[in-house]
């Protein structure tokens, strides 16, 4: 059995891993996310001489996943601005010479670790969903992942804002008029002075935030068409969000599509689904 190799690169922490195409991790390490000089050389430090057949990366982005971009492998306009258009690809490959890699987005990792090892398993489409600090999504249908021009910006779709909310919005792009502006972690501990997990028992703070996610899931079921989705990330650690959702979608397709049998669930492999989706990723090289 090949040696796979998985980065997951996120604000705080860049987790690395070793191990197989069956999503087994062998051996792992976690890396405090600092500058991008000296965290390619923690991370070369850890693979090198680990026999490393091919690797899967996930990175917070945006980055450029287009392969004929000059672009190609770099971290764009991103708000951890050490890492603002960084080579991430082009650094890994040259420290770790003659290794297969493959990047995509954080968001797209995790999704491929759930639609072939996670919740997803024996479903032919899935959206994964994160709601944490930020949010993003990541769709796959017949094993590929939906990418046009770029990778899917699913956390900035713009839906309207809700009369009862005086919030300001916490998207440096978009303020109060994208779903990561009035839904994301920072948006509820903006709102309401305290983390989400501190308001477990305010319940107008869950039937307003389910609210908004609600109408985030509609339209991505009537554009995508997901058989299963699978939401992860800290805000859904909140389980009572899963019925709240279900009940405010019901009431917002109104019957215009059979969405009976779309699965929500919580992530099968818990927080492990972007280092798995490494893993796989890097088992697609090989």
């Amino acid at each position: 059995m090949k040696v796979l190799g998985s980065i997951e690169t996120g604000g705080t922490k860049i987790v690395c891993a070793i191990g197989n195409e069956n999503g087994q991790v062998i051996e792992e390490i976690i890396i405090p996310t600092t500058k991008p000089k000296e965290n390619i050389s923690q991370i070369i430090d850890f693979f090198k001489d680990k026999n490393i057949s091919a690797m899967g990366i996930g990175s917070f982005g945006p980055i450029d996943t287009k392969e004929n971009s000059p672009n190609y492998g770099k971290i764009l306009n991103t708000p951890k601005l050490p890492w603002v258009n960084f080579n991430l690809l082009g650094a890994l490959k040259k420290g770790l010479p003659n290794i297969p890699m493959e990047l995509v987005t954080d968001v797209n990792e995790a999704a491929i670790g759930e639609y072939y090892l996670g919740a997803g398993k024996g479903y032919s489409s899935l959206l994964y969903m994160t709601v944490g600090t930020g949010i993003g999504a990541g769709y796959i249908a017949d094993e590929r992942l939906l990418e046009g021009f770029s990778s899917p910006e699913m956390g900035h779709i713009l839906i309207e804002k809700l009369a009862t909310d005086n919030f300001s919005g916490c998207c440096p792009y978009h303020r109060d008029k994208c779903l990561e502006g009035l839904a994301s972690g920072i948006a509820i501990e903006g709102r309401w002075g305290k983390k989400g997990s501190e308001l477990t028992l305010c319940e107008e703070v869950w039937e307003m935030e389910s609210e908004y996610l609600a109408r985030a899931l509609a339209n991505y079921i009537f554009i995508l068409t997901p058989e299963i989705i699978v939401m992860g990330g800290g805000v859904m650690n909140q389980n009572k969000l899963f019925p709240l959702l279900e009940n405010k979608l019901i009431k917002l397709v109104n019957e215009y599509m059979d969405i009976s049998n779309v699965k929500i669930v919580s992530p099968g492999l818990k927080d492990r689904a972007g280092i798995v989706g490494g893993l796989v990723l890097a088992s697609k090289l090989v």
